[in-house]
């Protein structure tokens, strides 16, 4: 018997459900998944110093973040002292001498931006994969592919601007009348488009992983479900699922990650007016000056850790969203047959 025909059908299970279950998927998954890259910072730190007025990426499995180093009497969690001797010794450590809620530094700008973002990519997808299957069958295998790239495209869009913002108000304080002038000014002299600067190589590297993924993800979903007899998927199904299709996703789309850290700290950089030039160039022409400086494996660059945030970040968010899912179809369900 195909799973799919017993799996909770999305037309019982509203839109605002959807929300409510994708935004418990992304603050759990912020929450579960941020430590990692909490000690992840505080181990480079100790190796290699960051300098006064350098950026960072951080990211924690769902978004990115540009972090800069502050002065050097600051209190900033990325710059504390460690001797840590690796992973576990970094937890322990920290926990014990800082308390546990230095594990979750840096959490609020997360669930600012990927708490919006995760709502609009998975209420999208669910809605046009439905929309898709009333209209081409159940049994069409490219819906997700479909689906998925329409939905990070969506959200990649709407999110983009909120990002530059973001970044100009982490080069100095700003009050909201500031900002207001910054980004009409950046309007009136650059037009609208300049809202949406770094938005093609997010694009590059967000769809792929996408399309990728959601296809994986149902590839696979359904053949644990056929391997073990299982009428519906359960969660440790959807947890393996998604834990593997976004492993698969990561290290294929690695390169334009590599791209778009570097798009990311060059724009802080000229925001900041650390530089005088923005970095104008395409991503091709990044990525073949990473590989002549570094030979190919410079755009497979932290490829490790990568996988270490985003085989968990998205074995959880889909699990939980899963779960939530099947919880509201099953009290829409009751409701109907009181």
């Amino acid at each position: 018997m195909d799973p799919d025909s017993e799996r909770p059908q999305i037309c019982n299970v509203t839109p605002f459900q959807q929300i409510v279950a994708s935004c418990t998927g992304a603050i759990l998954t912020s929450l579960m998944v941020t430590p990692l890259d909490v000690v992840k910072i505080r181990l480079q730190a100790q190796n290699n110093q960051f300098s006064k007025g350098e950026c960072f990426v951080y990211n924690n499995g769902l978004m990115d973040h540009v972090c800069i180093c502050e002065e050097e009497g600051s209190k900033a969690w990325y710059k504390k002292p460690g001797y840590f001797r690796g992973t576990l010794d970094a937890f322990i450590k920290i926990i014990r001498n800082e308390g546990i809620k230095s594990l979750w530094s840096g959490l609020p700008p997360t669930l600012v931006m990927a708490v919006p973002a995760t709502v609009i990519y998975f209420t999208c997808y669910d809605q046009l994969t439905a929309f898709l299957k009333s209209k081409l069958g159940e049994n069409e295998r490219h819906i997700p592919i479909f689906a998925g790239i329409v939905a990070r495209f969506g959200a990649v869009t709407v999110i983009s601007p909120l990002e530059l913002i973001r970044t100009k108000m982490q080069s100095k304080r700003f009050s909201y009348n500031e900002l207001h002038q910054f980004i009409s000014k950046k309007v009136s002299e650059d037009g609208w488009i300049s809202l949406w600067r770094g938005w093609t190589p997010t694009l590059l590297r967000d769809v792929p992983f996408s399309a990728m993924y959601w296809y994986n993800y149902e590839l696979i979903r359904k053949w644990l479900c056929v391997k073990y007899g299982l009428y519906e998927p359960t969660f440790t199904v959807n947890f393996t699922s998604g834990a593997l299709s976004g492993s698969f996703a990561a290290v294929v789309t690695l390169p334009f990650d590599v791209v778009k850290t570097q798009k990311q700290t060059h724009l802080w950089m000229y925001e900041s007016h650390k530089i005088s030039k923005p970095l104008h160039m395409s991503t091709w022409a990044i990525m073949k000056n990473i590989v002549a400086k570094n030979g190919l494996s410079g755009l497979f660059t932290g490829l490790t850790p990568r996988l270490i945030k985003i085989a968990p970040a998205c074995a959880i968010m889909i699990s939980t969203y899963e779960f939530g899912k099947a919880f509201f179809h099953k009290q829409n369900t009751q409701k109907q047959q009181l």
